[in-house]
């Protein structure tokens, strides 16, 4: 113990050294010699708080602590941290555990704080901020309970935490939060009561004087009365000023029953806001009236001179004014409350409820927002009210008491929870520090603060609406940054003429929920104003209008709802789907499609995205954080988009068309179980997006700023390269472009001597406008001379790698500047055959040339109506005729034009040889088929066309739907074996969409027309209804098949040889063909199936009855060679199945008058010419007759109704 001596006294002596230096250089005026009293005083007060605490070691002095200046403070301490020289380490433990259990508590630190209490700022100036000086700096602090006596004096400040700036906010400011009440150095002088009492007025005769025609209002008062509301400091760019309100209470009623409202503006004054605690009651002095500018009314206000004091009794004597108009004022008239006067709007419009409340802060929500969390069950928002202060002390574990602030409850937008939110009528008062660590800010936290103020301000945006633009911002914010945008370029609010893109997203919307226009908020109307009206105290529920979800939620929420819609019963026809074999069956639902519009979701939609283009894909995407969207854009009606300036830009679109196309393996036995999603063995899906870009909003984006979304995806953006000094441009006019496939080309010289694999690539053919142009500022200078004048431009342009980026932009007949950054002075342009292409290829494309794009060459649109000099550039897409298209003539058997699709199936190519047919084991080849109307000027009835999609063109391109107006160039013409014209997709086949399918189905009815005009070749059309007279049956057939192999079942089992069939399962199939005629021309006409029921007369039950006959039998058929003739039947004629077919097709109920809706059984076409009339003799009665007749059509039943008033066409035909 006799060795510890020397050690404590050695350890103390330096303690006290060093305390000694610290208070010369920081608590001394500058300038003067160390005062011992200063230092014996400082070294007291330490060593009295110091043992104020029980159970202290044997140590006098707390030696563990050290002094810390405010400058050390601001430059070496970077992290939060608190020091309590109260506390012992145990005692901390138990304040720590007050930051809850994830332990997130301010870490201690053994620091002794000293400095001037003032009100002071660093520029001398006074705007109610507290703050604690020292000879090295300044720093802000925030003090629970203010005592206005402490102001000035240099304290010892016991308890206190710092929290410094933020790392990204280099020039920001720390500060402290004192959380006892300083310990005075000097002794502070205490303000003795006065020697006589203060004459004073008390609200009710204080509000007397504010009357226009008192004449007492010159003479300076003082009042007294207890604090029954305090307004928040409002600051300005002029001046900052707050108001408080006195009142004086009924004993009777124990009620508020007068209170007169005072505006505290001197700077010297405004610390009082931090002073005055409602509740309490005071008495300030030198109160003067004045009249508030713009306004009607006179108020109290300070003057230099004002105190302010607590209210003590015998202090103060109330003043007694003799004026014979001092008598008490009429009591107002009620004033009609707004509420009352919407009893129109349905309750619709609310009021909210004013109330005080106390909490803690147990989240923060959106700081830059001013949106917390109190309690863990109300949203508190700050943003109606100015809080540049508390928004640095404010963190979860912060109690607050919250003084006439609005209570809404349900106010929409996307907020489920009641908001408690102050206006500049109420205030906030500080009554307790968080124990916590400030949480890491996100940069999304950071930012913003300006636009959110915007929005209160300027758009004068209403709670609920602004809840709603908070929550979508935070939602778009989480979209697109960092890796598309950065924070700050999104959120950050710079001026009215340079808005945030987040403003722009959102300025048409907030256009239509709150109009420009509405008054500006009054602050002295909105605090001094009785009865009370605020933004936020009458609201109206926000039904969300719409919300921005991630393109993978878009996604996911579309094949969703497109597999939740997906009903197998429903995509076929009922009575068609009994019929058909599973190969059929399952081939039908292989393909469907769902076209989702914003409306069908709930809240609406918006789309939102960067749109970027792939190498690896023949479309553009739309990106955000979460994933890529395909997209199909068009510029308006039948424009596709051509600028590539487009690609990087930010798309808001609030009409779109979501498509998702369902592609299903299935293996359904027959119609009976589709209902059975077992027999569903694989289905996915493909989802896009279309729109127009006349319906999105376009926002450039700085390329600087983009990144990949997933730095592992393959649709990454080439980054932006800076142009060298040297930059070359040739201007060219593309006239075709052929699809996007895994081509060959021969590898240049040098190469890698193994063998090329194929690449994606295409290739575009054009002419070039002029020679090749240089960089001159910021144009181009004029085209270089050409070294062949005579030579043919015409060049084919090969993109490979990177380059096939730019294929989503490139279109027929259109002017595009390809443009080549390089230090070579060598014209890139007019190099020979640089891709090694041989020389066949090109002359077969009529080109003399070919160049392979770079990957780091770009391209730019260049208006066709800008280039000068420069004629034949086509407006209109190049068509094949009608007449060739029909045609047998093969000369040129690629052919183009404009046709609108009418359907869109599955199916087997046009030519499959016989190894690979369905049953047979070698590979099945996919097909898809498109059933186009083809689009003429000089045609009332377009004709049909068959279109198959094959390998390698599958999928097909997007936008390739039913309804959709698509362009096919180059397709290859065909002919099948029954003469009908089809075309088939080539390496050189380019697609454009024309026009998107419409959002509602417009059903046309079929033309009603004589069968006569059938016979006028293209000019007919292949569907249409006629009235029409049934002249005799040709043929009926009845059957019952297996649903697998489509054998003949009778008794219901399959007899197929050999093979065992997988299912049992059998359909019925039927068949019939009759004679047709009305009176100008005669058709065949072939019924099947459920049509064969109809043709017949039979109800549903006497048709299933007919069919169960069959299933005996397995078939059934009839053959009639004329009216009258001998029959010819399956079976033995006189089986009373057969004579019962026999005598219903020869009965008055079959022979009758009907209304047909048909097709052509084989589409129009040039390659067969027509019969001509034959002369055929009829006898009516005793009279022959000879007349010229027309060929007999061939039709195929669409549908059988009858007529709704029969025609006496049927009788006078069957009497001929």
């Amino acid at each position: 113990m006799a060795a510890c001596g020397p050690q404590v006294l050695t350890s103390e002596q330096a303690w006290l050294k060093a305390a000694q230096t610290f208070i010369q250089e920081t608590l001394c005026p500058a300038g003067k010699e160390l005062n011992a009293q200063l230092t014996e005083l400082v070294i007291d007060c330490v060593k009295t708080v110091w043992l104020s605490q029980e159970k202290r070691p044997g140590f006098s002095l707390p030696l563990s602590y050290s002094f810390v200046s405010v400058q050390n403070l601001r430059t070496h301490q970077r992290l939060p941290c608190c020091s309590h020289l109260s506390q012992s380490s145990s005692a901390y433990q138990v304040w720590a555990q007050g930051s809850g259990p994830n332990g997130n508590s301010l870490c201690q630190e053994r620091l002794l704080l000293l400095g001037t209490l003032t009100d002071l700022s660093v520029q001398e100036h006074r705007n109610g901020s507290l703050y604690v000086r020292d000879n090295t700096g300044i720093l802000g602090c925030e003090l629970i309970d203010l005592d206005l006596s402490w102001l000035g004096h240099l304290f010892l400040f016991p308890s206190w935490s710092y929290l410094p700036p933020a790392r990204w906010n280099s020039s920001g400011e720390g500060h402290l939060e004192l959380w006892d009440a300083p310990v005075p150095v000097f002794p502070v002088t205490i303000n003795l009561d006065p020697l006589t009492p203060i004459p004073v007025l008390y609200p009710e005769m204080a509000s007397r004087l504010l009357r226009p025609r008192s004449k007492l209002r010159v003479m300076q008062r003082n009042l007294a009365g207890e604090l029954v509301r305090l307004s928040a400091l409002v600051k300005s760019q002029k001046k900052a000023y707050f108001v408080l309100s006195l009142g004086e209470s009924s004993q009777a009623i124990s009620q508020t029953v007068s209170q007169v409202s005072i505006i505290v503006q001197i700077p010297a004054q405004l610390v009082w806001h931090q002073v005055l605690r409602p509740g309490r009651a005071y008495v300030l002095t030198g109160l003067r009236v004045s009249k508030v500018r713009g306004q009607r009314y006179y108020v109290w206000m300070t003057s230099p001179s004002s105190h302010l004091m607590l209210l003590k009794p015998g202090c103060v004597q109330e003043l007694e004014l003799e004026e014979p108009f001092l008598e008490a004022d009429p009591k107002p008239l009620p004033s009609p409350r707004k509420s009352q006067d919407r009893k129109g709007l349905k309750g619709l419009v609310r009021d909210s409820r004013l109330l005080h409340y106390a909490g803690t802060v147990t989240s923060v929500l959106n700081e830059p927002a001013g949106l917390y969390e109190l309690d863990g069950k109300l949203v508190l928002c700050l943003a109606y009210q100015q809080f540049h202060s508390l928004r640095r002390v404010i963190r979860p574990g912060v109690c607050l008491e919250l003084r006439d602030v609005h209570l809404l409850q349900s106010v929409g937008g996307g907020t489920t929870r009641p908001v408690i939110a102050p206006c500049l009528h109420g205030t906030i008062l500080l009554r307790g520090f968080s124990y916590q660590k400030p949480g890491t800010r996100s940069s999304l936290q950071v930012h913003g603060a300006s636009l959110y103020q915007h929005l209160v301000w300027e758009r004068q945006l209403g709670l609920p609406l602004y809840m709603w633009a908070t929550k979508t911002l935070e939602e778009l914010a989480c979209k697109l940054c960092p890796y598309v945008l950065r924070h700050h370029q999104f959120l950050q609010h710079s001026s009215p003429g340079n808005p945030s893109l987040g403003l722009q997203l959102l300025a048409s919307s907030l256009d239509v929920l709150a109009p420009p226009g509405s008054p500006i908020r009054n602050a002295h109307s909105e605090i001094l104003e009785e009865p009370h009206h605020c933004p936020l105290q009458k609201y109206a529920r926000l039904q969300m209008p719409y919300c921005v979800p991630t393109l993978a939620t878009l996604i996911k929420e579309g094949e969703h709802r497109a597999w939740a819609s997906f009903d197998p019963k429903a995509l076929l026809s009922f009575p068609e789907t009994a019929h058909l074999p599973s190969c059929q069956l399952n081939r039908r639902l292989a393909w469907s499609w769902v076209c989702l519009l914003p409306c069908a979701f709930h809240p609406a939609q918006v789309l939102v995205g960067v749109l970027v283009a792939s190498s690896h894909k023949d479309f553009l995407q739309l990106r955000d954080q979460s994933g890529s969207l395909p997209c199909l854009l068009l510029a308006k009606h039948s424009q596709p988009v051509t600028d590539p300036r487009l690609i990087g830009c930010l798309v808001w679109a609030r009409k779109f068309q979501l498509v998702v196309e369902r592609d299903v393996r299935s293996n359904f036995p027959s119609w009976k179980e589709l209902e059975v999603a077992g027999f569903i063995k694989k289905r996915q899906a493909r989802v896009y997006v279309q729109f127009f870009l006349s319906d999105a909003l376009i926002l450039p984006v700085p390329r600087t700023t983009l990144h990949s979304a997933t730095p592992s995806a393959p649709y990454t953006e080439l980054p932006c390269l800076e142009r060298p000094h040297i930059v070359q441009s040739r201007l060219f006019l593309l006239s075709h472009k052929e699809a996007l496939m895994k081509r060959n080309f021969c590898a240049p010289l040098g190469a890698s001597s193994e063998m090329p694999k194929p690449a994606l690539s295409f290739c575009v053919s054009g002419s070039w406008l002029g020679g090749t142009q240089r960089k001159e500022g910021n144009g181009w200078g004029l085209p270089e001379p050409l070294r062949e004048q005579n030579k043919d431009q015409k060049v084919l342009l090969i993109f490979l790698g990177c380059s096939v980026r730019w294929f989503a932009v490139l279109h027929p007949g259109q002017v595009y500047r390809l443009v080549a950054p390089g230090a070579s002075q060598t014209p890139v342009f007019e190099a020979e055959c640089s891709s090694c292409m041989s020389q066949r290829p090109l002359e077969l494309a009529g080109c003399v040339s070919c160049l392979t794009v770079q990957d780091e060459w770009t391209l730019e649109f260049h208006s066709s109506q800008d280039v000068s000099g420069v004629l034949g550039i086509p407006e209109a897409l190049p068509k094949s005729s009608l007449t060739h298209l029909l045609s047998g003539n093969f000369t040129d058997s690629l052919v183009s034009f404009s046709a609108e699709i009418l359907s869109r199936i599955p199916c087997g190519p046009p030519l499959t040889p016989h190894w690979m047919q369905p049953g047979n084991t070698g590979a099945v080849r996919r097909c898809v088929k498109l059933t186009v109307a083809l689009e003429t000027a000089d045609c009332e009835f377009p004709p049909h066309l068959d279109i198959y999609i094959e390998d390698p063109h599958l999928p097909p391109p997007l936008g390739l739907l039913p309804g959709a107006r698509v362009y096919f160039s180059q397709l290859e013409k065909r002919v099948s074996r029954s003469n009908n014209v089809y075309c088939c997709f080539r390496s050189s086949t380019y697609t454009q969409v024309l026009s998107f399918p419409p959002d509602t189905a417009v059903s046309v009815p079929l033309p009603h027309i004589y069968l006569a005009e059938l016979l006028q070749g293209n000019q007919a059309p292949f569907r249409a209804t006629a009235s029409c007279h049934v002249v005799f049956i040709s043929s009926l057939q009845l059957l019952w098949v297996c649903a697998h192999c489509t054998s003949i079942c009778p008794q219901g089992r399959c007899s197929r040889q050999g093979l065992t069939c997988p299912t049992q399962a059998s359909i019925s199939q039927a068949s019939i063909r009759l004679l047709v005629e009305d009176g100008t021309a005669e058709a065949m006409v072939t019924c099947k199936d459920h049509h064969v029921a109809a043709a017949l007369g039979l109800g549903p039950s006497e048709w299933t009855s007919l069919l169960e006959f069959v299933r005996g039998p397995g078939r059934v058929a009839l053959r009639f060679s004329g009216p009258g003739a001998q029959l010819e039947s399956s079976a033995s004629i006189h089986e009373p199945l057969t004579l019962f077919l026999q005598t219903l097709c020869t009965s008055p109920s079959v022979l009758r008058s009907i209304v047909l809706s048909f097709e052509l059984e084989r589409r129009p076409s040039n390659i067969t010419p027509l019969e001509p009339p034959r002369l055929q003799r009829f006898q009516c009665g005793e009279f022959p007759f000879l007349t010229r007749v027309n060929p007999r059509l061939r039709l195929t039943c669409l549908s059988i109704q009858e007529p709704e008033h029969p025609s006496s066409l049927g009788a006078f035909a069957s009497s001929c």
